[in-house]
């Protein structure tokens, strides 16, 4: 993973901008992206100064977070309702959300979606009493017990 850049370097370029020059000419002085100058310059406007923020973490949960409510309400009225169905009732209400990211919202929130619906219709098998017997091999004849092998038996050892 890229490493961020130095604080330095990001005050150069904020101060470069601020003293009269372009974020493009910025970013081509100092060898760094037109976007990295531009957001560099916004944070230092927003926030005094142009920190880098802390590296990884979640990016998207928030968007399936904010409509928790309205989903575990969807579980709560249909048990057995799907996850594409999940996304297509979002769908109808203008929030575009993936599969991928609903299944991580119930991975995150420990439910699980197991439809036992079908295990429940079928009934025991047709021949319980075969369950509790184990069929068993018959035992070797000895743990010494010579191997010989086929083309043996005949005694055509060298005969293909």
């Amino acid at each position: 993973m890229a490493k961020a850049l130095s604080q330095d370097l990001r005050d150069r370029v904020v101060a470069a901008i601020d003293g009269g020059l372009s974020r493009r000419g910025a970013a081509a002085r100092f060898g760094v992206s037109v976007s990295s100058a531009i957001r560099w310059h916004q944070l230092a406007r927003e926030h005094g100064r142009a920190v880098a923020r802390k590296p990884g973490g979640d990016q998207r949960s928030s968007k399936t977070d904010v409509h928790a409510e309205q989903i575990m309400a969807l579980l709560e009225e249909q048990g057995d309702i799907t996850l594409v169905e999940i996304q297509s009732g979002r769908a109808d209400r203008g929030i575009s959300v993936g599969i991928g990211t609903l299944w991580r919202f119930f991975k995150r929130h420990g439910i699980t979606r197991k439809k036992d619906r079908a295990r429940d219709r079928t009934g025991p098998s047709r021949r319980p009493e075969a369950a509790s017997t184990v069929v068993q091999r018959p035992a070797r004849s000895g743990a010494g017990a010579a191997r010989v092998h086929r083309r043996d038996l005949d005694g055509h050892q060298h005969d293909p």
